[in-house]
């Protein structure tokens, strides 16, 4: 996944974690095997691919999604180490109408567990991710590094500004539903319940679906909004429940993969159970409340610098201790970095 012309708003997060690496001073070349245009085939001549880009001699190859990429790069690439992060359904599954549609599903989940077995270095986004992977994994080699967010581009800004922008009418409730991905595991029908819930009682509201929305632009989506509501079935790090916070904005969720550690302490955030009258009552609560929230301090410690920091410090152990845990006497620095980036 990663951003292009025709899909804008598509792994948005893959390119900002490049950008803070380059930020830092690492060297980052991106190689992106295009499931989304290229569908399967993408996958034919990817091990092929990757170890004649290899031969550029980057210090170490970090794959930035599970699955059958992860399968394919662990296995073909030789003599460099090799990194997967690994960040929501690659471990987790999704629940796909279709028998083969769930195998698919099935078999990028082992996929992910034979690259883990054989990665020098794993990236989670979340706990519920860690104890995804399979067992038997030297804890060593996995750290927890949830996604970065650019503060610079994520900030406060005048909500009634960005509402006239979008035309929004500036007496109703606005709720933004993160849908860029359209999966059913984001449960937009418990989103629709639960509006039409509120509605019922009496507050006139509103659903923006943040789908097809470049990245600039999220900004300005979510200063516009009341609240940003996540009813998703699985997750691991979600960007944009950071980006949220980072503009101070109120969050209405489910316990979903980090979301109650991120919002834990600020005033005005609320987790629900996932049915439509406890979201319901939930979002009745941002609207009494009517005030923005203190969130931007919550997310400092995840901004694309700091976690090229944490990354790079990864890198460096994980370049001391060589592929496969034996020394490679190397200096443990990092300067160059090839990125693959892809979904199953």
């Amino acid at each position: 996944m990663y951003p292009s012309k025709e899909r804008p708003f598509f792994g948005t997060f893959v390119e900002q974690q490049v950008k803070g690496l380059q930020m830092m001073g690492v060297e980052v070349e991106v190689l992106l095997s295009d499931r989304a245009r290229e569908g399967v085939r993408a996958y034919w001549r990817l091990g092929r691919t990757v170890r004649e880009r290899v031969g550029a001699s980057p210090d170490l190859v970090h794959v930035m999604y599970g699955g059958v990429t992860a399968e394919v790069v662990t296995r073909a690439v030789p003599g460099v180490p090799v990194m997967v992060s690994f960040c929501g359904s690659d471990l987790l599954g999704e629940h796909l109408p279709g028998f083969v549609r769930r195998l698919m599903v099935a078999y990028g989940v082992r996929a992910s567990h034979r690259a883990a077995r054989r990665a020098a270095g794993i990236v989670v986004k979340s706990r519920n991710l860690r104890d995804a992977l399979p067992r038997g994994l030297d804890p060593g080699r996995v750290r927890i590094i949830p996604n970065g967010i650019d503060l610079n581009r994520f900030k406060p800004m005048d909500c009634g500004q960005c509402r006239q922008r979008l035309g929004w009418d500036p007496d109703r409730f606005h709720v933004l539903f993160p849908a860029n991905t359209g999966a059913p595991l984001k449960r937009l029908w418990l989103a629709q319940a639960a509006l039409a819930a509120v509605e019922r009682e009496g507050l006139a509201s509103d659903l923006h679906l943040l789908q097809g929305v470049p990245h600039k632009e999220v900004p300005v989506w979510l200063n516009a909004s009341d609240v940003v509501l996540l009813t998703s079935e699985h997750e691991g790090s979600p960007n944009v429940i950071k980006e949220a916070l980072a503009c101070n904005v109120p969050v209405v969720s489910v316990d979903v993969g980090d979301v109650a550690e991120r919002i834990e302490g600020v005033e005005g955030c609320f987790l629900a159970e996932a049915d439509s009258a406890s979201l319901a009552a939930k979002l009745h609560r941002v609207r009494k409340r009517n005030a923005r929230v203190d969130g931007r301090t919550k997310v400092d410690v995840l901004s694309l610098e700091n976690v090229a920091r944490r990354l790079i410090s990864f890198y460096q152990d994980v370049l001391a201790l060589g592929n496969g845990g034996v020394t490679r006497g190397r200096s443990g620095s990092i300067q160059k970095v090839a990125q693959g980036v892809c979904r199953t």
